[in-house]
């Protein structure tokens, strides 16, 4: 559980360990798609779980529109989806760039590693519909906890260098910047784009605040809505899977 401010209030902490921390069971989620990964930790872990990810096919930044319509499709509203960071449920059809429509967010921003929109600008596992002004706000920033509230996006704070999103996605967007850092290992004419601990990163192929990511996956648990997205991605357009959703446990056995 967080705090206004992302930190783990005292107490949750032990729980959250066991419930994402804890070994893979028997009957582990796609064990196939997985194959070559038991035993693996770290670096080794890592190495295995690019080369099956990045076995993908690859969208156009235009179908990328088509796709979002599908994967954050709002379950009590089919015309509808759900923006990231404010929550709002909002018309399909008001996709765009102008005052009131969405548009689509890279949660891990392009300008770091510049990627612009194809690729891993054009990856689906880490682009959400976000109103077009929060989109704004959020720019390129890193993620870390605090500063100043959000207009249009209750419970969701910036300051110069950092965005914080409400607690409810923060571990969605923490798992989606883990993706991308194993996706992209500069095998494939992309940049190598990596975690650090750090924010301002700037043009950099780096993304940040691992420590913080960490917590944010830990403290917001895999949801149901993150598990179909992760379905329609792999059954319909890029037939690929985030490994972070289907093993949670993963992230600290890399990072932790």
């Amino acid at each position: 559980m967080l705090n206004r401010t992302g930190r783990l209030i005292a107490g949750s902490l032990a729980a959250l360990v066991v419930a994402v921390g804890a070994p893979a069971s028997a009957e582990a989620p796609f064990d196939d798609y997985y194959s070559g990964t038991e035993g693996l930790t770290g670096e080794a872990l890592k190495d295995a779980l690019h080369d099956i990810i990045r076995d993908a096919d690859q969208l156009s930044y235009g179908e990328v529109w088509d796709g979002i319509k599908a994967t954050d499709e709002d379950p009590a509203n089919p015309g509808n989806v759900i923006l990231l960071y404010s929550g709002e449920s909002r018309s399909k059809n008001d996709n765009g760039g102008n005052v009131g429509d969405w548009n689509r967010e890279h949660v891990w921003a392009k300008s770091h590693g510049d990627f612009g929109t194809s690729g891993p600008g054009a990856d689906l596992h880490h682009l959400r519909p976000t109103d077009v002004q929060v989109n704004s706000i959020r720019g390129n920033k890193d993620f870390d906890n605090g500063g100043s509230a959000v207009d249009g996006a209750p419970d969701n704070y910036t300051d110069g260098d950092s965005y914080e999103p409400r607690d409810e996605v923060k571990g969605d967007v923490a798992r989606m910047i883990f993706y991308m850092a194993v996706r992209y290992e500069g095998t494939d004419s992309y940049p190598d784009l990596e975690l650090n601990d750090q924010v301002n990163n700037g043009p950099a192929p780096y993304h940040g605040k691992l420590s913080v990511l960490l917590e944010w996956h830990e403290a917001d648990p895999v949801d149901d809505f993150e598990r179909n997205r992760n379905e329609v991605i792999y059954d319909s357009f890029q037939h690929n899977r985030n490994p972070f959703i289907d093993h949670p446990e993963w992230a600290a056995e890399i990072w932790g």
